[in-house]
């Protein structure tokens, strides 16, 4: 089994009016001597803006520093984006630095709606800010509910996106609950995308959602991991988020394998139930995964290492 827990790396102390709960959704970067992990945070009014911590290149587990203010705050009134910003995915082009990001705005008769953003940072990523005040994948005519949680690779062929499209929304117990897969979108600049309405990753039963996808290139094509999960009693229940895994011959069909046993929730602790967002990176020939547990990020994230000698 490649791949080892490590348990629970970082959490938010609450104790700031930007960052009273939730480490959600991390988002890692390499860098010359650190990883750097974006993340989410809610603010005093349940608004969730990013920020980053630093870990060790050498030991992914080591937190260095955490940085202390948002990078990207919410949106501007009627935007996307108004209600809440989540990091997706970290891109460096050369004197630019990209983030992919969810926007969150409230809804209407459904709690909220998602879509995905870019933001530009040229200060190494300790400052962004918005490249459109719009959102670059965004509900079409053939995606009717929302899209988010990016993941960007560049390919020979281009820029591929994979990101979460809704579906529909269901009725349980009264509430309505978000259904979602995972689809591709493609671009020849990272900027302008286009959206054909593909499932790359289908369901396995109607009322599971599939999202936060991590892609990784192969020598055969690409490798996912994501995260999955039931309609019903999802919140730290036996419908909880659990982390699965995929492969493709063209970063577009994919076939689910087997969930990887070993990113099982550890059944107590910060992860009991759930184990769910994951980011992974490849870092001096080992994968890294930050990832969360229990909560969507509420007990903060953690960190499992891949290698062939783990």
């Amino acid at each position: 089994m490649p791949w080892h827990q490590y348990g629970k790396v970082f959490e938010s102390d609450g104790g700031k009016a930007w960052s009273r709960s939730h480490t959600q959704t991390p988002s890692a970067l390499v860098l010359q001597d650190r990883i750097r992990v974006y993340y989410a945070t809610r603010n005093a009014e349940n608004r969730s803006v990013i920020s980053f911590a630093d870990f060790d290149r050498k030991d992914p587990t080591r937190l260095i520093a955490a940085h202390d203010a948002p990078v990207l705050n919410v949106g501007e009134p009627g935007t996307h984006d108004e209600d809440g910003v989540i990091a997706g995915c970290l891109i460096d082009r050369g004197d630019r630095l990209y983030m992919y990001y969810t926007g969150i705005s409230r809804g209407g008769n459904v709690p909220y709606r998602m879509a995905v953003g870019l933001a530009v940072s040229r200060d190494g990523g300790v400052t962004f800010e918005r490249m459109f005040e719009g959102p670059v994948v965004d509900r079409t005519r053939l995606e009717p509910h929302m899209t988010m949680a990016p993941n960007v690779l560049k390919t020979k062929d281009g820029w591929r996106m994979w990101y979460g499209s809704g579906i529909k929304w269901v009725s349980v117990e009264d509430k309505f609950e978000p259904v979602y897969v995972i689809k591709t979108a493609t671009s020849a600049d990272g900027e302008t995308w286009l959206q054909p309405n593909v499932t790359s990753l289908t369901q396995a039963f109607p009322r599971e959602a599939i999202t936060r996808p991590a892609v990784l290139p192969t020598p055969t094509g690409f490798e996912m991991w994501y995260c999955h999960r039931d309609s019903e009693n999802y919140r730290d229940g036996a419908g909880s988020y659990r982390l699965g895994y995929a492969t493709s011959t063209d970063g577009v069909s994919w076939v689910r394998e087997n969930d990887p046993p070993e990113l099982a929730p550890a059944g107590e602790g910060w992860n009991s139930v759930a184990m769910a967002y994951c980011s992974v990176v490849v870092v001096d020939g080992r994968k890294v995964m930050y990832h969360n547990g229990d909560g969507f990020g509420r007990t903060g994230f953690g960190c499992a290492i891949w290698s062939d000698a783990a």
